[in-house]
């Protein structure tokens, strides 16, 4: 086991008032944020105090295969000849036990001589967990839960994706005042304003894949990139997934510029899920028709909505979503809204699910939800 320095006992950690730790936790979060929303790492931000509470050096993870944010801040302290014995480390995720592309944080921080170490969320990952432990067991002082609710969002989705065992899935939706999402004669282009369909490029490169089923892929032609304003494709392009047995022409946009190309060929969307989940997709962005929105709705395997509303009537055509097999108000899919923006004459509901999911991994690690929904 890493013993810490010796002399490190010398030093006290920060004994300031805890509104210091949360300022310097604050900090840390808003460091995390910087770092790619995409990928299979958290993002994760680290700040460093002295005993007197002052700030003297941070970091934060700026994704798989670069420094973890507690070595970046070490890093950046030593780099202006500063020593970080007697620290105190704020850090957004419980330091990692374990060797990935990278050494174990808890290592570092214990080779350091960090005094103590305030924790916003214990890291749920049964490979890179221990931390904390491995922290206290070399004579360092442990807090955790510091601000925990602000790390539980900007975690949300690399949480829950590791807690299921199965990718945070947000479905897309875009319709006009009457919950069409076409004209009678099929025409669909454009419901929505160019500020909505600007916004939803912008959620599409802060996720590792997004799908559609085969109707939607053959219908529409997609090419499922994220776009900037004036056209160019943004750095981070997600996994373009098509759900369903139809195979995707040669010739269609998908197999153009942008994120690789994968076709489930799959009509089970647990199976389709665990896939996604072996390749670390932790975010899914679903922006299928109404087939593939009422299968995912029906099978409760949705965890977030993005509902775009256009001041729009159509009176006919398609609805957003089909028969759910709902005969009674009491039984109804209920969201919770969580944030409502204007975008030009269109609006943005974001509204997540109303209890926690009850999509807990089986004993097999499968999730226990329906198996056979059609796409």
């Amino acid at each position: 086991m890493t013993q810490a320095p010796q002399g490190a006992a010398q030093y006290a950690a920060v004994s300031a008032a805890p509104t210091v730790v949360e300022s310097a936790m604050r900090r840390a979060l808003a460091l995390a944020a910087q770092g790619p929303a995409h990928g299979p790492n958290p993002r994760v931000g680290c700040v460093l105090l002295d005993p007197d509470g002052r700030t003297v050096a941070e970091g934060f993870h700026r994704g798989a295969g670069t420094p973890h944010a507690e070595a970046a801040a070490l890093a950046s302290a030593r780099s202006r000849g500063i020593d970080p014995r007697g620290t105190t480390a704020v850090v957004t995720l419980e330091p990692c036990a374990h060797h990935g592309r990278t050494g174990p944080c808890a290592d570092a921080l214990i080779d350091a001589g960090v005094a103590a170490v305030h924790v916003a969320v214990g890291d749920p990952n049964p490979v890179a967990t221990g931390g904390a432990a491995k922290l206290r067991a070399a004579g360092i002082e442990v807090t955790t839960g510091t601000l925990a609710d602000e790390g539980e969002e900007l975690l949300r989705h690399w949480l829950h994706a590791v807690r299921t065992r199965r990718p945070y899935v947000t479905l897309k939706l875009a319709t006009s005042l009457d919950g069409r999402v076409a004209a009678a004669d099929g025409t669909s282009r454009w419901i929505t304003g160019p500020q909505a369909r600007a916004h939803a490029h912008t959620v599409r490169a802060q996720v590792d894949a997004i799908a559609v089923g085969t109707g939607t892929a053959l219908a529409d032609d997609p090419s499922l990139t994220a776009r900037t304003i004036d056209g160019g494709l943004f750095e981070h392009q997600p996994l373009r997934v098509v759900l369903g047995r139809r195979p995707v022409p040669d010739a269609a946009r998908l197999r153009g510029p942008g994120g690789a190309l994968l076709h489930l060929p799959e009509h089970d969307l647990a199976a389709v899920l665990d896939r996604l989940a072996e390749r670390e997709v932790r975010h899914l962005l679903v922006e299928g028709g109404p087939t593939l929105a009422t299968a995912l709705l029906a099978a409760d395997a949705v965890d977030e909505l993005h509902a775009y509303v256009a001041p729009v009537l159509l009176g006919a055509g398609p609805t957003v979503v089909g028969d759910l097999g709902i005969t009674t108000i009491g039984a109804a899919a209920r969201f919770t809204t969580h944030d409502v923006t204007r975008l030009g004459d269109d609006v943005l509901m974001v509204a997540r699910r109303a209890q926690p999911t009850t999509n807990q991994p089986r004993q097999d690690g499968r999730p226990v939800r329906p198996t056979q929904e059609e796409i």
